[in-house]
């Protein structure tokens, strides 16, 4: 009836149900309040969650921190930066149940990097070695000779590197948090990698979105366009919906953002602001709106039609098979992502003299910080007019047909 794998303080055993699939299960001795040896059992999953006897040991292993936290007298094991991340996990990247939760915690999307993160980079190379033997000098050196994870073996980017120095650092304050180390002990505090570019990211003039334009579909057209003169970000333009729309008001509300096809919140609390639309692009909503066959005020604006309006098309697909072989016809010679085009309408914004509160605003970031320094509050009236002259240097350019 029982597979059974005797293991370091414990037993795993793979147990067969009459209904649905084997689960896994662990047993171990205990000592109860009152000084007697007890036998406890703990389901760990199903053999879909574990689907090998290995990757269930790694979840018995983050159980067994779990199990020293509720039972103190418990005799305690070395704990691995492997386990350490299963522990992790179960604690702080659980699956979200509601949006309630979402506001609380982490976003889906912070979740799921975090899980890229730790599984790509960190357990390869630090799963197995105990996380109180992990020295400063030892990331750095790791980080500063660290290849893209899968096939490609390129360099990292610096902020690549930088964001997983920040993992790391979260997942040892998590152990510091459950008093698996002691107070000031993280050794990622002070390791050293800077997050500045290489390379001054690309951005586009109004003369090559103009040459970009000619090589669009009426779908993607719209979206750059949209995009190039709001500054919304990739997982916000695909999440809106017509009901988010204000054709009288003139203005975008922007209240969730996709992952993966995921709803959530917002990146901010800032970036749930209403959005101003300029008229002439609201204009060119409204006939995207008469063209698409979801135009309900609850369906996507950008609905997939292969996926019959359920969805919104998948921002990577659209620029893989659509975007960048446009820009390619176009025989436009920089490298061009979703991002390209807010960072177009901060240059735009920038290159207008716009105040640069204004600018903050209008981007949405959550400090000023990220948009250079403090400065007045800006009122919506100054927004709009500073998104209008963005949208009146592309319009002479471009043309509205």
């Amino acid at each position: 009836m029982f597979r059974r794998t005797r293991y370091q303080q414990g037993m795993l055993s793979r147990v067969k149900r009459k209904h649905g699939p084997d689960c896994w299960a662990f047993r171990w001795w205990d000592i109860d309040t009152s000084g007697q040896r007890v036998r406890r059992t703990k389901t760990l999953g199903t053999v879909k969650e574990y689907p090998t006897e290995t990757s269930a040991m790694k979840a018995v292993e983050a159980l067994r921190i779990t199990i020293n936290e509720e039972q103190p007298g418990s005799a305690k094991q070395p704990i691995t930066v492997g386990a350490l991340i299963g522990h992790f996990k179960q604690h702080e990247l659980g699956p979200i149940k509601n949006e309630e939760e979402e506001d609380e915690g982490r976003s889906y999307a912070t979740r799921t990097t975090y899980i890229d993160i730790l599984d790509a980079y960190v357990l390869p190379d630090w799963g197995e070695i105990e996380m109180r033997k992990v020295r400063t000098t030892q990331v750095e050196k790791w980080l500063r000779n660290l290849k893209r994870a899968g096939k490609s073996k390129d360099d990292l980017s610096r902020g690549s590197k930088a964001k997983i120095r920040s993992v790391m650092s979260v997942l040892f304050n998590h152990a510091i948090r459950h008093e698996l180390m002691p107070l000031g002990s993280n050794p990622i505090t002070m390791v050293r990698q800077s997050a500045k570019r290489m390379q001054i990211p690309d951005v586009l003039d109004a003369g090559e979105l103009r040459l970009l334009f000619d090589q669009l579909s009426h779908r993607e057209r719209v979206m750059v366009l949209l995009d190039s003169v709001t500054g919304l970000r990739r997982s916000e333009l695909m999440a809106l919906k017509w009901l988010d729309v204000n054709f009288e008001q003139l203005e975008l509300a922007v209240t969730r953002s996709i992952y993966r096809q995921v709803v959530g919140r917002c990146k901010t609390e800032i970036s749930r602001k209403p959005v101003p639309l300029d008229p002439w692009i609201a204009e060119e909503l409204l006939t995207w709106k008469r063209a698409t066959p979801y135009n309900q005020p609850e369906d996507w604006v950008f609905a997939s039609t292969r996926m019959r309006g359920k969805q919104p098309y998948s921002p990577d697909s659209l620029l893989k098979r659509h975007i960048r072989p446009a820009v390619k016809r176009a025989k436009i010679l920089k490298h061009v992502g979703w991002h390209t085009f807010r960072r177009t309408f901060s240059t735009l914004l920038k290159a207008n003299g716009e105040d640069i509160k204004v600018v903050q605003e209008l981007l949405r970031h959550a400090t000023i910080k990220m948009t250079l320094e403090v400065y007045a509050q800006a009122v919506t009236p100054a927004k709009r007019q500073a998104q209008s002259r963005v949208a009146g240097m592309l319009r002479e350019e471009i043309g509205a047909n």
